[in-house]
Formats: structure tokens, C-alpha cells, sequence
């Protein structure tokens, strides 16, 4: 027989059979929701008025005299946000009755026990955990985020003790400042204000509920009606996704991308300089209240991590999943900082020439991201997306803890002029959503994202997009089997602060990370390093001992701060991190000089000089460095042989310029003139500083990478 029941959580219909107690039938209305409190659940007859509580009520389902097509109201209460567990209490034989109220003999009872949502006889229903969100959410969740205006201004003849509608503050939301101001999107919390103006702020309302919820274009599987098999067996108007049409998101979650310092972006360049092919990382940093828009949020970027990948002249390929994920970002946590975005480059050198055979444009790169080409490809969106659905943000106003994602995206790469530039881009919610649920694919056209094909597995609903035609109407069409991706981009600005304020300093910076041959890491490179930043530093204080003495503290200061520079080197702390086991420093050790490099504290230095692994590390530096020609540690520098490194740490090859039976006898200047002239019109073989290749006299571009020989 088939028992319909409808709540206010929707219709369901169950089969059951007459002999079937009334126990199984009030376990399937259990199922249907998590928030039904089991000891006020009750059913009718009638649509209003005659509820008998569940706890009252006996018999299988013939006795109580229900037949097949039945319809049955459900009512209840829904649980406490603090309630721990619950029970449906057992039922008294005393109250045993019909639906409509009649008696129900004691023999036709069911002496099972009643049932409860999870099956068991207690339930392990909990309150939601508490969202811990970020500290500049919660920096403008404290304020109003009004923008004021002056008195005396539009109309206003206010005194100072009064207001006008032109003098008072705006809400942060307001359309005219908005426009009059170029801010193409809505900063979150000003959205945030605007759906919510007409609802409490606080979260700890009885009525709040989170407006605030990720799109999803995925088939409900199991569908809430329960009148037919999971998809793909089945499907219906409940479980199925409704049309998508694709807007311009009108908010962003972060305004605007800033480079603590230019040698961060310099790095990449560098890069593609030296090998003519593309480079990728992960942006390090931390989120910062933004104030040239009203309740804004940047992103400031402190450090770049290059992961392990494969650099090509027109791509990279990256491994993914990230392997080392989890071991970087608990550094990066330890120095304060958090994966906020990605950077990759996409340059091409301008090599054409006019009829003369001259370049046009020297010195310029090919222009490939225009309003007439595309300024994110389909292939790149996608990639945003997943990575943006991997780091999503936590925020108590999202209906599961979290909404969208603080994730960016920079590209690096040549601007309509060829000049060099970063540009700065998210992926809208829509497009985490599409790429979510296997909707669209990348397009053999960048400017083009494609639709997938519906599949046995592969549900795809309508998907429409808006435009406006040749005559200025607005037109809706079907994105169907393809549509531009720019429905899918919001735009982010970015730059170099104004007053530079970095987290790592270091001035003597270590080679960066994944770059075998062109940037090698090692420990004795290391020593290296550390003996040229300490070279004027007394032994006492790289020891601590000096630094642990009160008196002597002030005059030493200067000297530690030597060794705080040294560490504060993301690179560094990632090479040692990745070294400690079986190394010299352990992973506590390595927190240490983290704290040490977020704080630049001396007090943390002499923490880090007390341990025993610090001083198996000078020891083991000093014994390193003693052989070779550089400075020595704690001091000074060795005399005798000339030094066989350049000031970058790397080893100088015995064969540059230099014939090898007069290796011995030339001197540093004769290195580097041989090295530094690459580029000049002189008689001999001209060696490019790229990639050390011997080209004839009188060129001026590498035969072997075509990059130029001035450097």
C-alpha cells in the first residue's frame, strides 16, 4: 500500500504494507529531514487541528485503519541548535490510540521499541561547529563600513551639529559612489550589508539563517520526493538542477592583489629571461582590509613557492594535486602567511622585423591578452576554478561554513603596448559550480569555453547567456555547444604598495626552490650564504652568548640583526624544512626560525641559539667554508687563492672565455669582462649570458636561445 505524507519539508510518498507497525512508518518520516524532533512529531488527518503525537499513538497500519493512497499531514518541531541527542519516548499503553482518536485494543500494540532518525535508540545529533573565519572578516564585521561625506558639499548648508540628505554617510553598497568611482564589483562585505540590510547581523538570532550559499548544478542524489530510484535511474522536476544563465557576478571576495616587494615578480621574469620558457607559483601572503574601496579586501602577496613542474616555451606543466601541499602551507602558517593565488608567465619575445630585417619592437613582447583575443583561457578558467574550490572561504553567513573562495589568479604577461605587466582575475561562483559538477571543457579557441555533451552518467541542464546584439536589445541564447568565457571572469586590480614594508628581507637571498641547474640548492650553499651575511659578526653572538647577556645586549643588537635578515628567506626555510629529516634541524627548529622571521624578534634568536642543532650548524658551516676562498664565519675573510664563486654562491667554471692553459694565471676582472661584454661588437666569440653559447662577432641575438646578448 502507498502512504503519502506531506510536512513543510515537501511530499513524500512511502510503500509499505498493512501488517507493517506504525513504528516503520514514522522511521521513514525521520528520514525524510535531520531537523524533526522525534518527541514532537505528530500526524492528521486534516491540514490544521486534530495532531496526535507519534509517542501515543499503536498498532500496525491496517488496525489504524489507513488504506492505500492515504493522505497524512506531519507536523514537528525542530531540534535545539543545542540539543546533543534525542529520543522518541516509549509509548505509555494507557494512551494508546487511532489517528482520529479511538482506542486501539492492547493486543494489536507493537512491543518494538520506536525508532529514531539514525536508526539507533539515541541520536548523535550535534550543534555545528563555530566558523573560524579570517581576521579581516572579522575586522569588518565589527565596523559599518559607511563612507562619509563632507558637510558644505552638494547642496549641503548643514551646521555642524546637523545632517542632510547630502551630508550623510553612504552605505557601503550605494550605486552612485559605485560608478562615479570605477568599482566594477561590490566588495563581499559590502554585499554582504546589501542582502542583508533588512535582516539581523548577528548570527546568534533565533531567526538568522545563512543567506549565503554555493551554487550547485549537480542532480540531487537521493531526491528528496522518494518516489523514484536515485539518478541516473531516475530523475524528476525535484532532483533535477534548474536552467543556468550566466551574469556578470556583481561582487568580488578580493578588490585588489598587492606585491610586498618588486623582486617577487622580478624572479619570474628572471626565469624566462635565462631559458625562454614559462614559469608557475603559489602566492604566500595574507589578507588585509583594503581602503581605496568601501569594505574591500587585498590579497598581499609575500612570497612566491614554485612547485616541482615541467617549464615549456609556450606552458608549464604542474603536478596535481599539489604532493607537497600540506608541508608548505604549515610553514607558511608558521610565518603567519596562507596560500592566496597562483602567478604564472606567458611571454613571448616580439621578434619581427620591418623590410630592412630590423626589429620593429626591440625589447618588446608579444601581445596575446586583449579585449579582442581573451584575457584568461578556457583552459586557465577551469584551472582557477578548481584550485578556487580546493581553497574555499570560511564565512559564518555561508550555509556550510564557507562561501566562494579568496583564491586569485595573476598572470604575467605582455599588455597591448608589449610592455610587461601582472593582471589580476577570480573565477565567478558559476564557473566553480560548472567545473564542479563536469559541465564544460576546455576549447581548442581560449576566448571559447565548451559545454560537455550529455552523457549516461552526465546530467547537463540548459545553460543560457545574455548579450546585447548589433541593435542594442538584450538577447538571450543558448550557451550550448559553446559561449565566451569572459561570462565566467571578475576582475582584480593589483601593484606594489607605496610604502614597503616586506616579511622577508634577507640580503643575501637564496636560490629558489625546483630549479635543478639553473638555481641548485644545497647545504653547503648554504654555509656559503651564511658565512657572506655574517661575515662582520662576532662569534659570540651567533653563539647567543652574547645576545643572552643584558649588558653587553645593546652594543651586539646590530650584529644579531645580521642573522635575523639571514632567515627571514622563504626560500631558505623551505630548503631546511625539506632537509630536516635526517638533517641538522628538526621540525621544531625550523618553527623557530619561522617565528623568528615573522617577529624579527632578537629575543627568538636567542632561543634558536641556545639549541643544539644551531650549534652543530655553525660548526658544520664553519668547517665548510674554512677550504674554500669566501668569507669565513664569525668574520673576516681567507687570503691567498683567488675566490672560485660568484657573489651568488655558484661554483665559476674553469672554461669561461678563458683558454685552459692560462686558467690559472686570470684574474676575477678578466672573468667577468669576458662574462659582462656579451653583448659588445668586439673581435673575438661573443658569449651570450643566458646560456654561455659562443656566437660569431657582430650578432645580437643568441643563435641557440634568441635571447639578447646585452642581457
Amino acid at each position: 500500500m502507498l502512504i503519502r505524507i506531506r510536512s513543510r519539508d515537501g511530499n513524500f510518498r512511502f510503500d509499505l504494507q498493512p501488517h507493517d507497525d506504525v513504528s516503520v512508518l514514522v522511521q521513514k518520516i525521520l528520514e525524510t529531514s535531520t531537523d524533526i524532533d522525534p518527541s514532537t512529531l505528530a500526524l492528521s488527518q486534516q491540514p490544521r487541528g486534530g495532531e496526535n503525537l507519534v509517542s501515543g499513538i499503536k498498532g500496525n497500519l491496517a488496525s489504524l485503519g489507513l488504506n492505500h493512497g492515504d493522505l497524512l499531514f506531519a507536523s514537528y518541531s525542530p531540534l535545539a541548535p543545542t540539543a546533543s541527542s534525542s529520543s522518541v519516548p516509549q509509548p505509555a499503553p494507557s494512551t494508546s490510540a487511532t489517528l482520529s482518536g479511538k482506542p486501539v485494543p492492547s493486543s494489536s500494540s507493537s512491543s518494538a521499541p520506536s525508532p529514531t532518525p539514525n536508526g539507533n535508540s539515541s541520536s548523535n545529533t550535534t550543534s555545528a561547529p563555530e566558523v573560524v573565519e579570517d581576521v579581516v572578516d572579522k575586522y569588518w564585521a565589527k565596523r559599518d563600513g559607511k563612507i562619509p561625506r563632507k558637510k558644505g558639499q552638494d547642496l549641503c548648508k548643514c551646521g555642524p551639529k546637523s545632517m542632510c540628505d547630502y551630508c550623510m554617510p553612504l552605505e557601503p553598497y550605494d550605486a552612485t559612489y559605485q560608478q562615479s568611482h570605477a568599482i566594477k564589483h561590490l566588495s563581499f562585505h559590502s554585499y554582504l550589508r546589501k542582502i542583508n540590510s533588512s535582516a539581523p547581523l548577528s548570527s546568534q538570532s533565533t531567526s538568522f539563517v545563512a543567506p549565503l550559499s554555493d551554487p550547485t548544478y549537480r542532480v540531487q542524489v537521493p531526491c528528496t520526493s522518494g518516489s523514484h530510484p536515485s539518478w541516473p535511474a531516475g530523475i524528476c522536476t525535484k532532483c533535477q538542477p534548474s536552467a543556468v544563465t550566466l551574469t556578470r557576478q556583481t561582487y568580488r571576495l578580493v578588490d585588489h592583489v598587492e606585491f610586498a616587494k618588486p623582486d617577487l615578480v622580478e624572479g619570474l621574469l628572471n626565469f624566462w629571461r635565462q631559458t625562454g620558457t614559462q614559469r608557475f607559483g603559489y602566492l604566500l601572503g595574507k589578507y588585509e582590509p583594503y581602503e581605496e574601496v568601501p569594505m574591500g579586501i587585498k590579497a598581499v602577496v609575500e612570497a612566491i613557492h614554485e612547485p616541482p613542474q615541467e617549464p615549456l616555451a609556450d606552458g608549464v606543466s604542474v603536478g596535481f594535486p599539489w604532493d607537497e601541499q600540506a608541508v608548505v602551507e604549515q610553514l607558511a602558517a608558521d610565518t603567519g602567511l596562507k596560500v592566496v593565488g597562483m602567478i604564472f608567465t606567458d611571454l613571448v619575445q616580439d621578434v619581427s622585423e620591418d623590410a630592412q630585417g630590423k626589429k620593429k619592437n626591440p625589447g618588446k613582447v608579444v601581445s596575446k591578452r586583449h579585449a579582442n583575443s581573451f584575457f584568461l583561457s578556457s583552459l586557465e578558467v577551469i584551472f582557477a576554478a578548481t584550485l578556487q574550490t580546493r581553497f574555499q572561504n570560511k564565512s559564518k553567513w555561508g550555509y556550510g561554513g564557507h562561501f566562494s573562495s579568496k583564491f586569485v589568479t595573476c598572470v604575467l604577461s605582455a599588455d597591448t603596448e608589449g610592455n610587461i605587466g601582472v593582471e589580476a582575475y577570480q573565477v565567478s561562483d558559476q564557473a566553480m559550480a560548472m567545473v564542479e559538477a563536469d559541465m564544460v571543457e576546455a576549447s581548442v579557441d581560449p576566448g571559447v569555453m565548451r559545454v560537455k555533451e550529455e552523457g549516461p552518467e552526465r546530467y547537463i541542464p540548459d545553460v543560457f547567456f545574455r548579450y546585447k546584439n548589433k541593435y542594442g536589445i538584450e538577447v538571450k541564447e543558448s550557451a550550448k555547444p559553446c559561449f565566451p568565457v569572459e561570462y565566467l571572469i571578475v576582475n582584480v586590480t593589483n601593484g606594489f604598495p607605496k610604502t614597503s614594508s616586506p616579511l622577508f628581507t634577507s640580503t643575501v637571498p637564496f636560490p629558489i626552490e625546483n630549479r635543478p641547474g639553473l638555481a641548485d640548492q644545497s647545504f653547503t650553499l648554504v654555509a656559503s650564504k651564511f658565512a657572506q651575511a655574517t661575515k662582520d659578526v662576532l662569534p659570540e653572538v651567533l653563539d647567543g652568548s652574547l645576545i643572552a647577556n643584558a649588558n653587553q645586549r645593546s652594543k651586539v643588537e646590530p650584529q644579531a640583526r645580521k642573522v635575523v635578515e639571514w632567515l627571514c628567506d622563504w626560500h631558505l626555510l623551505r630548503f631546511l624544512q625539506a632537509d630536516c629529516v635526517g638533517g641538522v634541524f628538526e621540525a621544531d627548529d625550523i618553527r623557530q626560525m619561522a617565528k623568528v622571521a615573522r617577529t624579527k624578534s632578537v629575543d627568538d634568536l636567542a632561543s634558536l641559539c641556545n639549541r643544539a642543532s644551531w650549534q652543530t650548524f655553525l660548526a658544520i658551516a664553519a668547517e665548510q667554508v674554512s677550504s674554500s676562498a669566501g668569507p669565513t664565519i664569525g668574520g673576516g675573510s681567507a687570503s691567498g687563492a683567488l675566490p672560485d664563486r660568484f657573489d651568488d654562491g655558484f661554483e665559476i667554471p674553469p672554461d669561461v672565455d678563458v683558454p685552459p692553459d692560462h686558467s690559472g694565471d686570470v684574474s676575477m676582472d678578466d672573468v667577468h669582462a669576458a662574462g659582462g661584454g656579451a653583448g659588445g661588437s668586439g673581435g673575438g666569440m661573443v658569449v651570450c649570458p643566458h646560456c654561455t653559447f659562443e656566437n660569431n662577432p657582430g650578432t645580437s641575438d643568441c643563435e641557440i636561445c634568441g635571447l639578447p646578448l646585452a642581457g
